[in-house]
């Protein structure tokens, strides 16, 4: 690890680069349409900004107004594997990007959206990027569509694959070779590992007892999702972004009258080691530190962790599988605690005695900006109710660790911190 840690202080040494925030009517190749009813590039590829209008019921429902990002195409984010002395290896990148708040973080082996792959930014290829491609030179360990944030994103997937290889594989300067134990470890460091590299491990196979008890049956857990997606509506409506309802702009930006949320901003990008050593883009840059927490609890003598069904304005099939609290604590904090999202009291007063799990992480720094998020995991309090709400069920490690190796069922919340609760030793 001291090794590591010597190499990544030097990659962090050798980084040039300059992110400067930038009004979004200023952005060199960004354009707003007639009407500004979004925001796009003038090649019309990569992504656009747009306004959303969402109304989405379970029971008596509620309707909201936002900006939100559409990219519509699906990267490649990819780890590649291999064994030395017979131990698996993975090979993670330090890449930069314009919204990590320490500019440098441990990506995965080629983590690169579709118009990067196929060079509409004129920019130079991407390594490793042939692993990944049929016909592939290797194992297929995992390889699943993964939605990404549901909040900001509309209806956005990536491609999260594993592949394992025996050959040699040449070793580039700004990338190593760790095994699982060291990720684990570095899991445990803020702002380190990033978004796309916790999501692909994710889906890592690692051996769980499919004979170990739970309260419910995988079977059970499956009927519980789908009745929850059957029984929920999400409607969706596209609005000019300049009239999205108590949204404004206001130096530059896009900001909720109320300075909750988020707000979309632009920024002038400068970086040596990219495919493309400049560029402009807008950003969503959320208000706040969020929170993504497990309640866990034993149940016939196995860990289980507290899920729930989750709608966001983004979510592509009205329900994804989330953490038992995903928010951001900001938004409420002049709200009664009888309209806070279920079991955020239960986290914010647990006692140190009770918290299992606690580190802040950075989320996806190329369309984020400064986004980080605190995971954790809580053991439910001796008060905590037998019978949960609707909407919210128990399920074991490894029945969660199942229903995240397919695609567009487990959201990238829950993801994330299953990757770090399996991994961090």
């Amino acid at each position: 690890m001291s090794e590591f840690h010597a190499w990544f202080a030097e990659r962090q040494r050798a980084q040039t680069c300059r992110v400067t925030p930038a009004p979004l009517d200023a952005l060199d190749g960004w354009e707003a349409d007639r009407g500004a009813s979004l925001i796009r590039h003038r090649t019309g590829r990569f992504f656009t900004v747009e306004g959303l209008e969402v109304s989405t019921g379970n029971g008596e429902g509620t309707s909201w107004a936002q900006p939100i990002i559409n990219q519509p195409e699906s990267g490649i984010l990819g780890i590649l594997v291999k064994r030395f002395g017979g131990v698996p290896h993975y090979l993670l990148q330090a890449k930069m990007e314009p919204g990590n708040i320490n500019v440098l973080q441990l990506s995965p082996t080629v983590q690169a959206t579709h118009s990067n792959y196929t060079g509409v930014h004129r920019g130079t290829a991407v390594p490793y990027l042939e692993y990944f491609l049929a016909p592939r030179r290797g194992k297929v360990l995992f390889d699943a569509l993964q939605s990404e944030q549901g909040a900001w994103f509309l209806r956005k997937r990536n491609r999260n694959m594993i592949i394992e290889v025996a050959e040699d594989v040449p070793l580039l300067d700004r990338f190593c070779w760790l095994t699982r134990e060291q990720i684990g470890e570095l899991l445990r460091c803020e702002n380190l590992v990033n978004m796309d590299t916790r999501t692909v491990l994710s889906g890592l196979p690692l051996p769980v007892n499919p004979d170990e008890p739970g309260a419910h049956t995988t079977a059970e857990i499956l009927s519980w999702f789908t009745e929850a997606k059957a029984g929920r509506r999400l409607e969706r409506s596209r609005v000019p972004l300049d009239g999205i309802k108590d949204w404004v702009r206001e130096e530059g930006r896009i900001v909720h009258t109320s300075g909750r949320y988020f707000s979309v901003m632009g920024v002038d990008v400068e970086a040596g080691d990219r495919e493309v050593a400049r560029w402009s883009q807008p950003m969503i840059a959320p208000v706040g530190r969020g929170l993504i927490a497990f309640l866990t609890r034993t149940i016939q003598g196995v860990p289980h962790l507290l899920i729930q069904a989750c709608t966001e304005a983004g979510t592509r099939d009205v329900v994804e599988v989330g953490p038992t609290v995903q928010c951001n604590p900001g938004n409420f904090a002049q709200e009664p605690a009888a309209s806070w999202p279920r079991f955020l009291d239960s986290v914010l007063s647990a006692p140190p005695s009770r918290i299992r799990l606690d580190v802040v992480h950075s989320e996806e720094g190329g369309r984020f900006y400064h986004a980080e998020n605190r995971y954790a995991v809580v053991e439910a309090g001796d008060d905590f109710p037998d019978m949960v709400p609707d909407g919210f069920i128990w399920a074991t490690v490894g029945q969660l660790t199942e229903l995240a190796r397919l695609g567009n069922v487990v959201n990238v919340e829950a993801r994330n911190l299953l990757a770090s609760l399996r991994l961090i030793p």
